[in-house]
């Protein structure tokens, strides 16, 4: 059972499809195919999942593993078992899950935009999972944008596993297992986006099979750069840094390579024997205590590196440049936000979103504008029309059809365009 011990006073002797509403929170939500709601207590809000025993604690085993691993999923709270109803009958355990804050289903989404490039970004953030799953020896078993959640990631997204009741954890998967996996979430997502368009939310003239086959490309391509082998000559050794590099910018660190090299001592054969995603967020969480994506932490890296060369401070202690950027650039931007805005957007999102609003007001003004006067106006022209993400809002229930589509001239206009596209 949970530690929170508000949990306690909830109605656990009824369905979960019974209790009373004022216990529940009006949340968007994936395709399920048991019971699923949302509860708030204390300011906290939990997903709950009422299933048959043996996949509650099996799920509940595999999300704490996944998150031993630090793989990218939702966090089990805790389990009830042994629950029965007022007559004395028994009645299915629930698995609780804490709501990610920030995230939107798949559905979610597309209630409000038509964008091809967010389609493809949704897709690319599920191939980087399912790499990071595979890495991790986990085998999903179904894979699919329903059983996904997505946070906001400068300008792209991060996925998280949100239904573990399928999967298992091995030591290392086969190539059959992954190929099965893989395969599988071809065909989930292709489905998946053939619904979404017979429901008007994806253009007739997107080629959905090609939209599908981007996840096995994006999968493949990251799955080699991460562990094939690489030769070449002992002359050639800033290859291995090139390899190395590459990595980084992907967002993993290699933290063990096997190297060998020939008879003849002339040939140098490398292969990543263990990479740990996050290259990115941890060096700024090291630096300023900020934990946030890794396309997130990406630009804000960035940001910081430039201020350090506008200051002059290239060659000052990093820690302490870090401090600085924090109290003069970051938080003036994240405290330009009124509080009854703060549910829009994750802080990291807001600052990265006023940096592109920047560029573009520069840009027509003829002028570098200041980054706060920025922040005000990236508030007062775009983020107040925007939708709350914290906690987002539904546009509709269980099914596709619930949620009325979105026409082209409907396509919010607030959601400015991102200089790579815009989701």
């Amino acid at each position: 059972m949970a530690a929170d011990p508000g949990l306690l006073a909830l109605p656990w002797n009824t369905p979960l499809a019974e209790w009373p509403q004022h216990h529940l929170v009006a949340l968007p939500r994936g395709i399920s195919r048991h019971v699923v709601r949302f509860i708030r207590n204390r300011g906290q809000v939990y997903a709950l999942k009422e299933a048959a025993e043996r996949f509650v604690v099996r799920e509940n085993r595999l999300l704490h593993d996944l998150e031993r691993l630090d793989v990218p999923s939702v966090e089990s709270v805790g389990i009830v078992l042994d629950r029965v109803d007022a007559a004395g009958d028994p009645i299915d355990p629930i698995l609780i899950t804490r709501h990610l804050s920030f995230s939107l289903p798949y559905r979610a989404v597309f209630s409000r935009t038509l964008r091809p490039e967010t389609v493809v970004r949704l897709v690319d953030a599920l191939a980087a999972l399912l790499v990071r799953l595979h890495l991790a020896g986990f085998f999903w078993g179904d894979c699919s944008l329903s059983n996904t959640l997505f946070r906001r990631d400068a300008g792209a997204f991060a996925a998280y596993l949100v239904d573990a009741e399928t999967g298992d954890l091995h030591d290392e998967l086969s190539p059959g297992q992954r190929s099965y996996d893989l395969d599988l979430a071809h065909t989930n997502i292709f489905g998946e986006l053939m619904d979404l368009q017979a429901g008007g939310y994806l253009s007739e003239d997107l080629e959905l099979l090609e939209l599908a086959d981007t996840v096995v490309e994006r999968y493949q391509r990251l799955w080699a750069e991460l562990t094939e082998p690489e030769e070449f000559d002992t002359g050639e050794m800033y290859r291995l840094e090139q390899r190395i590099q590459r990595l980084n910018d992907l967002g993993f660190d290699v933290a063990e390579l096997d190297i060998h090299t020939d008879f003849d001592g002339r040939h140098i054969r490398i292969q990543p024997k263990v990479v740990d995603a996050g290259h990115h967020s941890r060096r700024l969480l090291r630096l300023t205590g900020l934990d946030v994506e890794e396309n997130q932490a990406r630009r804000l890296l960035n940001d910081l590196d430039a201020f350090r060369a506008a200051t002059e401070q290239q060659y000052e202690d990093e820690e302490i440049v870090a401090h600085q950027w924090l109290t003069e650039v970051f938080e003036p931007v994240v405290q330009a936000v009124p509080a009854e805005l703060r549910g829009k957007l994750e802080p990291a999102e807001v600052f990265h979103e006023v940096l592109e609003h920047r560029w573009y007001r520069s840009e027509n003004a003829h002028r570098e504008l200041p980054l706060v006067e920025a922040a005000r106006s990236y508030v007062d022209t775009v983020l107040r029309s925007r939708p709350d993400e914290r906690e987002a809002l539904p546009r509709g229930d269980d099914t596709l059809s619930d949620l009325e589509p979105v026409r082209d001239d409907d396509t919010l206009t607030d959601l400015k365009p991102f200089r790579d596209g815009g989701s």
